[in-house]
């Protein structure tokens, strides 16, 4: 019934930007933390950047200064809009949605299915 769909990537040259949109569906968009996770070949996922219901931006440090994400309840969308783009970035990037309880753990958590970010000349 919940549905995140991620769209905006592809590829990028060095310097560049991208903007990507995470649509969700099937849930109460505005009562979830909103997250965009990144997993690189090879590697482990990671953690870029995530907003909290009340719309509190956080990024990770390798990407402090480069990414802004956003959410726009209205229309059940977040997103996360890339600039200074460097081959280090390439990788999957997912849509994450979760709520969190008072004891800190995570409730009712999807997925998106992913969308690939290439960076290179």
């Amino acid at each position: 019934q919940v549905q995140l769909v991620e769209s905006g990537g592809g590829l990028v040259q060095p310097g560049g930007s991208l903007r990507l949109s995470c649509a969700a569906s099937g849930m109460i968009f505005s009562l979830y933390v909103m997250a965009w996770y990144r997993q690189a070949p090879g590697k482990q996922r990671e953690l870029v950047a995530f907003i909290t219901s009340g719309g509190t931006p956080n990024v990770a440090d390798s990407v402090k200064g480069r990414f802004t994400i956003s959410r726009d309840n209205a229309k059940n969308t977040m997103y996360v809009q890339m600039n200074s783009l460097k081959p280090e970035d390439t990788a999957v990037y997912y849509c994450n949605a979760h709520q969190l309880r008072a004891t800190g753990r995570r409730q009712n958590e999807y997925w998106g299915q992913g969308t690939q970010v290439t960076v290179s000349s």
